[in-house]
Order: structure tokens, then C-alpha cells, then sequence
């Protein structure tokens, strides 16, 4: 077969079976349906028609507020303190204060490490992470009762005692002003969280003003589900979350921020985890006589961190038709459901007249399947159809010897369906049969031959009798005569596929179609088979030495 230009640009497309069934066409409808309604709704409520872009955001913070506590006024040089972050602020609601600190020996705290009766229990040198200071190894009096290890530090050491309530309770109606800009790249579009119209004077509520960007520190706490006094004693950590859910389309326009509060930290109080949130610091200074002198302060307090993320959509045509096309694979749910249904018959396991038996038979088509080793896939397929046996031998090997003697799995043979029809209408004269070429019954067959009709062949694949055991060969029947020598009938297979041709029959005409009516008379209606079936080296000697001129009277 000659390769054409026209080859390599064909197309393919599947053959359906079309199934009249109300409940199944019902199925289809109703899947069909849910996943349209699906997609619909995906497409609206998720916007799936938008390209998307993530946020860029910087965040900038400014504290308010005055507390009279401790006999002094604190305002917020005093109680904030800057994070390099940026994205969050502390504010200090308790302290412990321990004045005059200087260099020098005392006593440590008590502990369970450090309670002592005699020196030999304080180990000279020893510094404790845990302890205010390095060890002296003597055992000295804390109180009247009690004695602990000498410590070198900044003495007299800190307190563990935390004031309850909090120094700085007053803080919850300390508000701040969160500044946020954001800007998404893709669109190139800029906003910030103050509005034009923005109000100096208002504090955000979630009903009344739920724009608003100035927050009391009290109501923060309540919105995460917190009170303040209790977790300004120890501090904690508060999450102040902005999200922007930008619908950036000329019609839908929409991009407001919207505020969420929730605690980041650990609500469990554990002293052995260090609840809370602290931090030490010092203010340095020289007395009177020149000695270094310092206060220290232990500053609990409320971290909050602002967290700001959102995306920001705009209408594509290319986000459009990806979305459509990736949903377009959905309508296949009603096929595979409606193929689950019906294609669950087992030969194994169901009833040869059960109704999946009929969809199965009309839906799939059983073909056998040669080898596909790389042995096997350089070797020429061949069907063989032998007289005296009812199946057909398919030999997917290579011929070591001769194709008589090659095995192989067998296949049921079909009938040609218009055999029987063609003899009675095709074949009415046994005066139109060929005359075969007698006086070849002298020459001795080959070893494989089982029908004495062969002829000797150095070919493997052309060493194939007709038949697997001895006996009559196929050529001596009277079917063989009148089917396949039959001139009317090779004349008419001629003119059928070549109604305008008026060139004469030749002969290696009428023997092409001799072949081609053998093929199809012992092969059946198998369209596969005919490519790769095999001539009986007897039948192939009778058509190539028949006498092709008709019998006349």
C-alpha cells in the first residue's frame, strides 16, 4: 500500500452506540443538568471568569491614649514599643520594677535549687540560666527563716511577684490608627483602607462603622472574644487580620477592607511554658557617689500583629473560555455513570441472558489479541483456516518451520452470511466451472501435505495444507468448484468493483478474485482476518493452474 500526502492529515472520531432507553436517557438528562447547574454556579459565586492577582500590602500603625498609674502619667513614649516588623505594635499593660539594682553579692531567690543550710551546698561559679546570677559557693540568710546561695549580680534581684490587676488596665481605651495600602500588580491598581470621606474622630464597630481604621485596644480584644483586664496582666498575642476581596470589573466594582480579631498565642495558662508575653529592659544611671546604678523593668504587654491578605479579580476572555473548556470534561459524568451501569457484565459471574449480556455484546466487539513482545511484533501475523477443523489458528510467532506445523491459540470462526445465498443465486451451472489442469496425482507430495495436492516449497509460510489430518483435499469438493472457480461469479465481483471498466477480464483478474471469494468463504465475515489470512499451498495451486476457459457443450 502506497503512503499518500492525503494520509497524514486524516481524522478520526468514535462510533457510538445509540440506546433507546427512557431511564437511562432520564439519567443522562439529570446528570447532565446537575453538572451544568454546577458549573453555573461555580462560575457566578467563585467568579471563575477573572484573572486573579495576589495582594501587595504595607501596613503603618500609630497608638493614643493617656494612663495615670503608679503616681506618674504614661503616655505612649511609654508604653509602645516599635516592632522592626512593621506589620505589628506592643503596648505594655504591666511591669514589675525593681529600683537601685547595683554589682554586688546578695541572696538569690528561693528555690528548690537554691534553698542551702551550709556552703558545701552552693557550688562556687555555678550560673544557672534560671537564676539571677553566678554563684559564690557561700550559703548566706534571705530572711529571718530562710537561707539561699550568695549570688554575684545586680542586686537586690528582681521580684517574681506580678501585679494583679494589671498597672496598666486603663489601656483598653488606648486606640490605634492602622494605615494599610495595597496594590496588585497585575492590574495596576493602588488603595489604601482611610477613605476620602474618612472621619477623624470615629472608632470601628462591626455594625455601625465597619470601615472606620481607628480601634479601641478594648473593643479588639472583645471582638477576638477576650477581656482585656485578664489578659493584660501576663500580655499575649493578638492577631488583627485585613482581608481585601477586590472585584475589580467597571460594573461590579467592589474592594473594601474587612477587619477580623482573633488570640495567636496559647490561652492555657502553664507556668512551665512561660505564659503570657514579657520582656526586660533597663535605665542606667550613677549616683551620687559615682557608682553605676540601674532600674529594671519587666514590661508585660499585648502584641498585636496585623496580618493583610486578599486577591483582587478582573474579567478575562482567556480565564473565560479555560474555566468553560475545563468543565466541558464534567458532561462526561453522565457517560460513565450510564457505562458503570451497563458495563458491569462477567462472564464469570452473570447470566448469559441477563440484560447486561445484551448491552455488552452490542457495545463491545471481541477481538483476539497476538503477542506484543518485541519477539513477537517482528513477526507476520497469519490466520489459518484448515477444512477439518471448525476454529481458526492465529500464528503470531515466528515460523521456525513450516507454517503447518506452527502453533497457536484458535478463534471461532464466523459463517460469511451470504454464502449460502450466493451459491444458489451465483452457481446454477456446473458448465461455467473451470476445468482444473489434471496429472500432478504422479508426483510424490511433501512430508507436511496431508491432501496429496501440495506442491513442494522452500517458502515456510507457503508449506500449509488444507487440512491437519489425512484425507480429501478441499479443491475435490464441490463448494470449492462452485464458489471459488466459479468464471460468472469472478466476472460479476469484477464488474462490481469496476462497473465502467471496458478493458477484457484478464486472467490474473479472475484468480485475484478466486482468492479473495476462498478468503472470504473459509475466514467469514471477520474484516481483520483479511489482511492476514493464508492460502492453503493446494487451493493456491488450483487457482493459479485451473483452465480458464469455460466448459462449452
Amino acid at each position: 500500500m502506497t503512503l499518500t500526502l492525503a494520509d497524514c492529515f486524516d481524522y478520526s472520531t468514535k462510533k457510538e452506540v445509540r440506546i433507546q432507553s427512557v431511564p437511562l436517557g432520564i439519567l443522562k438528562q439529570c446528570i447532565t443538568f446537575g453538572v451544568i447547574v454546577f458549573v453555573c454556579f461555580s462560575l457566578i459565586t467563585q467568579k471563575r471568569y477573572q484573572k486573579k492577582d495576589s495582594i501587595i500590602s504595607s501596613v503603618h500603625t500609630k497608638v493614643k491614649g493617656f494612663a495615670d498609674a503608679h503616681s506618674r502619667i504614661w503616655d505612649t513614649a511609654e508604653y509602645t514599643v516599635p516592632s522592626p516588623g512593621g506589620d505589628s505594635f506592643f503596648v505594655i499593660t504591666n511591669i514589675v520594677k525593681t529600683e537601685g539594682q547595683m554589682q554586688s553579692n546578695c541572696s538569690e531567690l528561693p528555690s528548690q535549687k537554691t534553698i542551702c543550710s551550709r556552703d558545701d551546698i552552693c557550688k562556687k561559679g555555678l550560673a544557672d540560666p534560671q537564676s539571677n546570677g553566678i554563684q559564690t559557693g557561700r550559703c548566706i540568710n534571705f530572711n529571718n527563716t530562710l537561707k539561699t546561695c550568695e549570688v554575684s549580680a545586680w542586686c537586690p534581684v528582681e521580684s517574681q511577684t506580678t501585679p494583679v490587676p494589671a498597672v496598666l488596665e486603663s489601656a483598653e481605651n488606648f486606640t490605634v490608627l492602622i494605615k494599610n495600602n495595597i496594590h496588585f500588580a497585575a492590574f495596576n491598581f493602588t488603595k489604601k483602607n482611610i477613605l476620602p470621606n474618612y472621619n477623624v474622630s470615629c472608632i470601628y464597630d462591626r455594625v455601625k462603622a465597619p470601615l472606620c481604621p481607628i480601634f479601641r485596644l478594648g473593643d479588639i480584644l472583645r471582638e477576638a472574644g477576650e477581656n482585656f483586664s485578664q489578659v493584660a496582666v501576663l500580655g499575649g498575642v493578638i492577631g488583627i487580620e485585613i482581608n481585601w476581596d477586590c472585584d475589580l470589573d467597571p460594573l461590579r466594582y467592589k474592594c473594601e477592607p474587612h477587619y477580623g480579631f482573633r488570640r495567636l498565642d496559647d490561652t492555657v495558662v502553664d507556668e512551665s511554658l512561660y505564659p503570657g508575653l514579657n520582656f526586660r529592659f533597663a535605665r542606667y544611671y550613677k549616683n551620687a557617689h559615682g557608682t553605676e546604678t540601674r532600674t529594671l523593668i519587666k514590661a508585660y504587654g499585648i502584641r498585636f500583629d496585623i496580618q493583610v491578605y486578599g486577591t483582587g479579580g478582573q474579567f478575562n476572555l482567556l480565564e473565560l473560555a479555560l474555566f468553560i473548556g475545563s468543565c466541558l470534561s464534567y458532561l462526561g459524568c453522565a457517560s460513565f455513570a450510564i457505562d458503570f451501569i451497563i458495563g458491569r457484565y462477567n462472564s464469570c459471574c452473570c447470566n448469559a441472558k441477563s440484560v447486561l449480556k445484551y448491552y455488552d455484546d452490542r457495545k463491545y466487539e471481541t477481538i483476539p489479541g497476538p503477542s506484543v513482545s518485541l519477539a513477537h511484533l517482528k513477526a507476520h501475523l497469519k490466520f489459518v483456516s484448515f477444512v477439518d477443523k471448525e476454529d481458526i489458528l492465529m500464528v503470531d510467532q515466528k515460523l521456525k518451520g513450516s507454517l503447518q506445523l506452527a502453533s497457536g491459540p484458535y478463534i471461532q470462526r464466523e459463517r460469511f452470511a451470504d454464502t449460502k445465498a450466493k451459491c444458489k443465486d451465483s452457481h446454477k451451472q456446473d458448465e461455467n466451472e473451470m476445468r482444473l489442469i489434471k496429472g500432478r496425482s504422479a508426483m510424490l507430495p511433501p512430508a507436511w501435505c496431508k491432501c496429496n495436492k501440495c506442491i513442494n516449497t522452500t517458502h515456510l509460510e507457503e508449506q500449509l495444507c488444507c487440512r491437519l489430518e489425512e484425507g480429501e483435499c478441499i479443491t475435490d469438493t464441490k463448494m470449492f468448484n462452485s464458489l471459488v472457480l466459479n468464471r460468472e461469479s469472478l466476472e460479476y465481483a469484477f464488474q462490481y468493483d469496476n462497473p465502467l471498466s471496458k478493458t477484457p477480464i484478464s486472467k490474473e483478474h479472475l484468480r485475484y478474485y478466486a482468492k479473495q471469494k476462498y478468503v472470504e468463504w473459509r475466514f467469514g465475515c471477520r474484516k481483520y482476518m483479511l489482511n492476514f489470512a493464508v492460502i492453503p499451498n493446494c487451493c493456491k495451486t488450483a487457482i493459479e493452474t485451473c483452465n480458464l476457459q469455460t466448459q462449452g457443450p
